[in-house]
């Protein structure tokens, strides 16, 4: 009962089999049918214990089976995987193309920044500015062109970053990234007027523009000065949509600049948000627990600023305060 049939395949090559178990001729039985006709290809992945353990099968062309012959093991060095993955981003072969984007897709930054002397910079130009590029690989494709480009791919970044639209643009915060990388500090008045400032652009360019900031903070810190970075990110608390996560990356970027004027926010106006309160009171939280520069020097003001507005809080939003406390690490 629930028997769905049965495929026949028949092994054309073994590409690895630390068992020996199987030869070119060799028969496999999956109890599952697969509709195909005879000489059709696929390949086989299987775990052994006992038995083996098939995967689905996985159809492909004669091009896309080379591809997976010849790949890098996983054992070998992410260096010289991504070089010969590089060599097959937007290849014709549709299956080849979405498996070598992926590999770079699932990769950290700090295995891709190292191989960028081996990045098609000349195809990465024509792919973004191609409308049939598949939206969600210009993300990566702009970060790339940022970190091999030069003063025309800044350019050629900052016509697409600066189009009017207000539809949400897949990977645009990866653009933003690889024009800041190219442009370093100088890149941010684009970032900061357009995208920060600018109430008119959709929410999702901002947060985009967010998401480049906190990119470089984290990834590439030797690109932009921390206070710089800083600089951008406190434009945004002059959004009320955004505030509770702003508030949230000043603490964690020890930006204690803002510890007065969180507190003239808190239950203010627009401000006037269990988010946004909850954060206030978890920024003050960690302000209070920053240490003199030097033993026996006294506490810095903002944490003694911080103190205060803690017990002011604590006293007339006791709610807020535990709610707060009670999810903020000693």
């Amino acid at each position: 009962k629930g028997f769905s049939g049965a495929t026949t395949y028949e092994v054309v090559e073994v590409v690895h089999d630390a068992g020996k178990a199987y030869k070119p001729g060799a028969r496999v039985l999956l109890d599952r049918e697969r509709a195909a006709k005879p000489g059709d290809l696929f390949v086989l992945l299987g775990t052994k214990g006992t038995n083996v353990e098939w995967s689905s099968p996985l159809a492909v062309s004669e091009t896309s089976y080379q591809y997976i012959k010849q790949a890098p093991t996983q054992e070998t060095p992410a260096a010289e995987r991504l070089k010969y993955f590089v060599k097959f981003l937007e290849y014709p072969d549709a299956m080849v193309a979405a498996d070598a984007y992926g590999e770079f897709a699932n990769a950290p930054y700090k295995d891709i920044a190292p191989v960028k002397d081996s990045f098609p910079r000349e195809n990465l130009r024509k792919w973004l500015s191609d409308p049939n590029t598949p939206k969600t690989r210009l993300g990566l494709y702009g970060l790339m062109l940022g970190l091999c480009g030069n003063e025309e791919d800044a350019k050629l970044l900052r016509d697409i970053i600066e189009q009017p639209t207000q539809d949400y643009r897949l990977g645009i915060d990866g653009l933003m990234a690889g024009y800041l990388l190219i442009n370093g500090a100088d890149g941010l008045p684009l970032i900061d007027d357009g995208k920060l400032r600018n109430t008119d652009a959709p929410f999702s360019e901002t947060y985009a523009g967010m998401q480049a900031l906190r990119f470089l903070w984290t990834y590439a810190p030797e690109r932009i000065p921390a206070e710089r970075l800083r600089q951008s990110m406190r434009i945004l608390l002059d959004r009320p949509d955004l505030a509770d996560l702003v508030i949230t990356d000043l603490a964690r970027w020890e930006d204690w600049s803002v510890t007065d004027r969180l507190m003239q926010m808190y239950g203010h106006d627009e401000y006037n948000l269990p988010s946004i309160k909850r954060n206030i009171v978890r920024y003050f939280l960690v302000a209070e627990r920053v240490k003199p520069k030097q033993e026996g020097e006294a506490p810095p003001e903002s944490a003694i600023k911080a103190k205060q507005y803690l017990e002011k809080i604590k006293e007339t939003d006791p709610k807020t305060y535990e709610a707060a406390k009670r999810f903020t690490s000693e």
